[in-house]
């Protein structure tokens, strides 16, 4: 997922059984429905041989040991073959309101190990008929079903039997089912949008994963229990059906047309997508595959599908040639939907996402909506190999998957773009990001055990930053260490390997392994699995430290609070066989490489330093760590910076800057030492620097915008950016031209924006200027895209009532890829209650669609005005949010993170552990790591406060002062 998915014998009977269902059973059902998800009505279990539609509903959980009450599927069965067959209704029912689908489902299974007993996932499911077992071999009798009843803790159909399956045979397991297409982005759901001012409706399953299959039809839903799917999907006139497969027929009626489609390739069951739409799409066929865009037709029409068609094609051959392996699909589709909980999801054949990931129109789309496209497409067309073809075992795994994914997106789009320099930015996209999280006790180690990771929310809360971005990071350090010709080899091999089967991390470390012992490389310590294991078994990374008058290389587990206490134990104890690539200074001498397994303390010569000489360690951030050096070294480093800085690769530009202030927050250096890599940016010009520091100054503001060191900061940083400021104005001709370079275009955005936060009167004036005059000609905006979403923002601070109110006037007509500028422009008013009543509209649907509701509450957190109103909101609708909003996201990390980060006093962390214990039995889904994490983030903070809020408004005060 991104940063994120028939013909038989039995389909023409199950077509006319469909057909001739009654409206009064379907409204029964739907009522069943309703009554039983309000209230949890529990009926006991009927006789399976009843002909009856019997209400059926779950049994209270219990404590016992038995089958049902265990998440995992005992491996008695092994499905082979589904035939489905699905009928949404696009319009209510008249009498219940309720939205349903109606399907019938055939799984073919083996058994493999005698049993009694079927389960079979099936989650907010009802029967309209008793489930029916028959044997696929005439010569063998399938027994007889005594009972059956539905385990709602569990979410399985439980099926006994009054004799046992026979090993080695096959069986085929019928069901006629209904559930409610809702509105909650998870399985099977409905989607509502307007076009030309006329509402619409569609459907889709494109958020299976991880565990959202089974509420859609009853299925064996684990990722190693593949199978081949043969899907059918009855759907109205003037409509379109896709799924993963090819489209083999359509069989259309006067009302309704029956659209069937080839058998899929062996594939897990939470890659399966089927949409019904009204879409339009733009095609293409490269070497055969046919490559589809759909989205909204007013989206097609307007040309937005364009770039994403243009830039699949390339990035598909990109890792053909990467894999050394073809896409082996005939098809290559990709859709926009108005509503979606994630970024993209990489169902094989039919990979879904939202309208702003694939959607672009030079008019309304910024660079970073490009760049976004371009890398959210890499993203997903990675998994059709890494992850569809050859998929991980379980979700313990997910890391690897998330996180080859999340590193390959990198050259990917690097192949599509070669003009961006994309391949360096994940230094500040992944690494910087994930050591906040992977610096706390709280944070968790890559790879769990499979029996830790069992229920669906465990199951969703690793899809994390670890597990995206650590699992990105460290992938990428090990591929520059073995180089990529060795990388590659191996992962070629592994996927030739278990092509349509399923893996275990270690599987790829083994095939690493071959490739090193094909082609020896020099200097490694250690086996590939021995080496990795010390990244991927624990958690946190080290900070390494050289002193350059001795040489010696010590390591630390880093810890962003030194006091806290680390109560989970390693099998390394907290030691990592580091790979230190580095540069000094005074000689010829090239980058050196060393791989250093450092329980020990390491004396390196050559990392001596003399004189004005100094040594650079972790050359472009390839290894996953900090770095500190003796005092001596730090200066001379500074002194290069203030003196020449280009002598210093610009991504280490970056990591000076990040590493300086994070060790100062752990007591490692000195918070003036982390300030002082600040001093020189007023002659810096490139943006992974500048955007390395901003993030970092943007835990000051966290911290003192609230205080009176707000004021000296303000100063301080308003006198570093107006020279870059003035830099752009120029290069600009006073803000009338674009600039060519990728990167360029984000720093004059760096530019604009820090010097209007700071109050610089020129860029203020600017940006309301600006969205005055597309005030007086809303018609016609004269704000640049890559502008728009900053200038919004600063104008709507500036302004009032009327700015915000003109805002949301755009924001309700506005296509998707303007809307997410608006959306995050209206969260910068200054206005109290603007921005109570904005908190409102994100739980009102008819306002906000559900998917963007989490990311606008932390839009408004994010403004020091709106801080304590989007905690009190929090608070007090927490069970409605979680109820409403937290079925299948993977958002709520995000939300708790989003509206505690500024958290630094005693009540502040009083009122967090309040929160977390009042809202125990509710639960905190995805977000329950988070809540951990918060906390210990607020013990952090608050005594950084403590401990430098005099030291750092003494340095501001000393370096506005005039010289």
């Amino acid at each position: 997922m991104g940063k994120g998915f028939f013909l038989s014998k039995g389909v023409g009977v199950l077509l006319i059984i469909c057909g001739a269902a009654s409206v009064a059973t379907i409204i029964a059902l739907s009522v069943v429905y309703s009554q039983e998800k309000a209230k949890n009505n529990e009926v006991s279990p009927t006789n399976g041989g009843s002909t009856t539609n019997p209400p059926v509903t779950t049994p209270a959980p219990t404590t016992s040991n038995k089958p049902w009450d265990q998440y995992r599927l005992p491996k008695t069965l092994v499905p082979e073959h589904y035939n489905l067959m699905l009928r949404p209704r696009l319009t209510p029912d008249e009498t219940t309101k309720l939205y349903i689908f109606t399907g019938e489902s055939s799984v073919d299974f083996k058994c493999v190990e005698e049993t009694d007993l079927i389960l079979i996932h099936s989650n907010k499911l009802n029967y309209t008929k008793a489930p029916t077992l028959e044997s696929v071999n005439p010569a063998v009798t399938a027994p007889n079903i005594n009972k059956y009843w539905l385990q709602k803790v569990t979410q399985y159909l439980v099926i006994e039997l009054d004799a046992k399956l026979k090993k080695d045979h096959m069986y085929r397991l019928s069901t006629d089912f209904v559930g409610e297409l809702a509105d909650d982005l998870g399985g099977f759901y409905r989607s509502e949008y307007e076009e030309d001012g006329v509402k619409r409706y569609g459907c889709c399953n494109n958020s299976m994963q991880p565990t959202d299959a089974r509420k859609s039809f009853p299925c064996f839903d684990e990722p190693a229990l593949k199978a081949v799917f043969n899907i059918t999907l009855t759907h109205p006139q003037g409509t379109i059906a896709l799924s993963n497969g090819k489209k083999d027929i359509d069989i259309g009626g006067e009302k309704l047309i029956q659209t069937t489609f080839a058998p899929t390739e062996k594939m897990s069951t939470y890659l399966l997508a089927y949409i019904v739409s009204d879409f339009d799409f733009v095609n293409n066929t490269i070497d055969g595959v046919l490559i589809r865009i759909f989205a909204r037709k007013s989206a097609i029409a307007a040309g937005q599908g364009e770039y994403a068609l243009n830039t699949t094609g390339p990035i598909l051959k990109f890792f053909e040639d990467y894999y050394n392996s073809k896409y082996p699909l005939p098809k290559s589709d990709q859709i926009a939907l108005p509503d979606f909980n994630a970024g993209a999801m990489e169902n094989w054949g039919l990979i879904t996402y939202r309208e702003t990931a694939l959607l672009y129109d030079p008019e309304f789309s910024s660079n970073g909506n490009k760049e976004r496209i371009a890398t959210i497409i890499a993203h997903e067309l990675a998994h059709m190999w890494f992850g569809n073809l050859v998929t991980l075992r379980w979700w313990n795994d997910l890391w690897l998957n998330e996180g080859f994914a999340s590193y390959v997106e990198y050259l990917g789009a690097n192949y599509a773009e070669p003009d961006w320099g994309m391949a360096d930015l994940i230094v500040l996209n992944d690494v910087h990001r994930v050591f906040a999280v992977d610096a706390l006790t709280s944070s968790h180690p890559l790879s769990s055990k499979e029996e830790d990771i069992q229920r669906p929310e465990q199951i969703s809360e690793l899809f994390d930053a670890i597990s995206y971005s650590k699992g990105a990071s460290v992938l990428r350090m090990l591929s520059d260490f073995l180089t990529e010709d060795v990388f590659k080899m191996g992962l070629r091999t592994y996927l030739k390997e278990f092509a349509f089967g399923n893996t275990v991390y270690s599987d790829l470390w083994k095939h690493l392994q071959d490739a090193v012992d094909n082609t020896p490389l020099p200097g490694l310590p250690n086996t590939v699995a021995d080496i990795m294991n010390t990244w991927v078994l624990q958690m946190g990374f080290p900070v390494v430290t050289i002193d350059t008058a001795s040489g010696t290389v010590t390591q630390k587990h880093f810890l962003l609070d030194p006091d806290s206490e680390v109560t989970v134990v390693s099998p390394f104890k907290y030691q990592w066989t580091v790979p230190i690539k580095w540069m000094k200074t005074g000689t010829e001498q090239k980058p050196q490489n060393k791989l250093i397994a450092l329980s020990i303390t390491e004396t390196v010569d050559m990392m001596k330093a003399t004189g004005t000489d100094w040594v650079l360690a972790n050359l472009n951030v390839v290894g996953y760590y900090r770095v500190n050096y003796d005092q001596s070294n730090w200066n001379k480093l500074l002194n290069a910076l203030n003196t020449n800085h280009s002598v210093i690769p610009v991504i280490n530009r970056a990591q000076l800057v990040d590493d300086a202030f994070n060790m100062a927050r752990a007591k490692i250096v000195s918070t003036t030492l982390a300030l002082s890599t600040t001093v020189y940016l007023d002659k810096e010009r490139d943006f992974m620097p500048w955007e390395s520091a901003t993030d970092n100054m943007d835990f000051f503001y966290l911290m003192f915008d609230r205080s009176e060191v707000y004021g000296h900061m303000q100063a301080y940083l308003q006198k570093q950016v107006i020279p870059l400021f003035n830099y752009y104005k120029a290069e600009t001709g006073n803000w009338t031209k674009d600039l060519p370079g990728h990167l360029d275009q984000y720093n004059l955005v760096n530019a604009i924006s820090l010097a209007c936060k700071t109050g610089h009167k020129e860029c203020t004036d600017l940006a309301k200027g600006w969205f005055e005059m597309w005030m007086n000609n809303p018609a016609k905006n004269p704000i640049h895209p890559n502008l728009r979403s900053t200038v919004y923002c600063n104008a709507i601070a500036a302004g009032g009532a009327k700015e915000w109110e003109f805002a949301w006037a755009q924001f309700t007509k506005a296509n998707a890829i303007e809307a997410d500028k608006l959306r995050y422009a209206m969260a910068c008013t200054k206005e109290p209650w603007l921005l109570n009543r904005y908190l409102e509209y994100t739980l009102t649907p008819e306002k906000m669609r559900k998917q963007d509701a989490t990311s606008t509450i932390v839009y408004i957190a994010n403004n020091v005005v709106g801080q304590a109103l989007t905690w009190d909101f929090i608070r007090a609708r927490w069970t409605y949010i979680f109820n409403e909003y937290g079925g299948g996201s993977f958002s709520f990390s995000n939300l708790i993170n989003g509206v505690t980060k500024r958290f630094s006093t005693e009540f502040e962390l009083k009122q967090l552990r309040q929160f977390k214990e009042d809202n125990a039995d509710i639960g905190f889904g995805s977000g329950t790591l988070a809540v951990d994490q918060s906390i210990e983030r607020t013990i952090s903070n608050m005594k950084w406060i403590e401990e430098n809020t005099k030291t750092v408004s003494n340095w501001f005060q000393e370096a506005i002062k005039p010289l």
